[in-house]
């Protein structure tokens, strides 16, 4: 009878033992459930770019900071943000033809809606390729607007954009060779022969453009309205600054106001 009862005991004693030990799992497992699921915020295109323009000079040397600077500096002092087409200037009409060869009129577009016209300096850019990410993220609020998204590059059409970016971007990409269009925009700029010799060095640069002039359109942006109008301007001598997209998205809605 004793025996019985010490076993009874210790069975009790056992599950109880048990149940506690589960139900310290469970409040292990309550508690940390919070932690495991929260998610870092995305950050913006701006803090995107800063920190790739902050990792870059973490790794460059000094002399090729202090070319790139120069470079920079030269494109500010050259006048280029003055004569550039501004807000309430008439855009320049134009056709050009999309990485797959397809022609692309901005009047087609126009007759749609207000069109987002921004310059691409190449895929070899970085900062470029960072901004082109975000556009396509912020395109369905552009396009709730009624406004429609073009980017153009220097580029050749078969360099214009990777296999990769053509199964990606929803908008077109349009190969103005020789910076014609830009020219007409007043964007275009001739690098310093510092940066021009870095440029071809580490990214070919004249192999993608298919030709030694050694131009770079400004990273601008402008918004366009139907009527051919510009209303929106973002122009920075400095190609690592890039129009915010969501700025983009909000200055469309007030234009509808």
């Amino acid at each position: 009878m004793n025996i019985l009862k010490t076993l009874s005991l210790c069975l009790v004693m056992s599950l109880t033992f048990s149940c506690k030990t589960e139900q310290k799992k469970d409040e292990k497992s309550t508690t940390e459930t919070p932690q495991a699921t929260m998610e870092e915020p995305t950050p913006t295109q701006t803090e995107a770019l800063e920190a790739r323009k902050s990792n870059f000079s973490k790794q460059a040397d000094d002399k090729t900071k202090a070319i790139y600077k120069d470079g920079l500096d030269a494109v500010l002092e050259s006048g280029i943000l003055d004569n550039a087409k501004q807000v309430g200037d008439a855009a320049p009409t134009f056709t050009l033809k999309n990485a797959v060869g397809t022609e692309v009129a901005l009047q087609d577009y126009l007759a749609k809606g207000p069109v987002v016209l921004v310059w691409y300096r190449g895929g070899w850019c970085p900062y470029c390729n960072i901004n082109l990410r975000y556009l396509q993220e912020e395109l369905p609020n552009i396009k709730a607007q009624g406004a429609n998204l073009l980017a153009i590059t220097p580029e050749l059409p078969d360099q214009s954009i990777s296999t990769s970016e053509k199964n990606h971007l929803e908008f077109e990409v349009l190969s103005d060779i020789g910076n014609g269009v830009a020219k007409e925009y007043g964007v275009v700029f001739k690098l310093t022969d510092e940066v021009a010799k870095i440029y071809n060095q580490k990214f070919d640069l004249n192999k993608h453009n298919g030709d030694d002039s050694n131009e770079l359109p400004l990273a601008a942006t402008y918004i366009i309205d139907t009527d051919g109008t510009i209303r929106y301007a973002f122009l920075d001598s400095d190609y690592r600054k890039r129009a915010e997209p969501s700025d983009l998205t909000a200055f469309l809605k007030q234009m509808k106001q």
